[in-house]
């Protein structure tokens, strides 16, 4: 399981002082390129190859609500494998009790367009991490 921190500013709050939902998305992203740069694995080494990921689904569970000034975790680990996607569960939490989850659905694509698989050694990095 991979983590990152983060720390809650003015910027991702709402009116009320609680984080807005749509920062949460923001959060998890940073954590899922953080896990992957923590692998070696980075954007624009995979923009080269012609290669990004995409999110095709999210489920997200808002349990409890973060504030300004926060620091959150994201844990990040991958949960299913196929060569052409990922099943991540993510969930931040604040000092261990957990506010948000979520179940992301990322796929392979090719820049140019369309479906494609992992290059093997980007899937056996993945796979230790499972």
């Amino acid at each position: 399981m991979h983590s990152f921190p983060v720390r809650i500013y003015y910027e991702d709050t709402d009116f009320s002082g609680n984080v807005y939902h749509a920062a949460y998305l923001k959060f998890f992203e940073r954590g899922r390129t953080e896990f992957l740069r923590d692998m070696g694995i980075h954007h624009f080494e995979l923009i080269e190859e012609g290669i990004a990921f995409a999110v095709r689904k999210m489920e997200i569970d808002f349990l409890a609500p973060a504030k300004i000034d926060d620091l959150l975790v994201v844990e990040t680990r991958v949960v299913e494998m196929t060569p052409v996607r990922l099943v991540l569960d993510q969930t931040i939490l604040r000092e261990g009790t957990v506010l948000t989850k979520a179940q992301v659905l990322v796929v392979a694509i090719k820049t140019s367009g369309g479906p494609v698989r992992l290059p093997p050694g980007l899937r056996t990095r993945l796979q230790g991490e499972s």
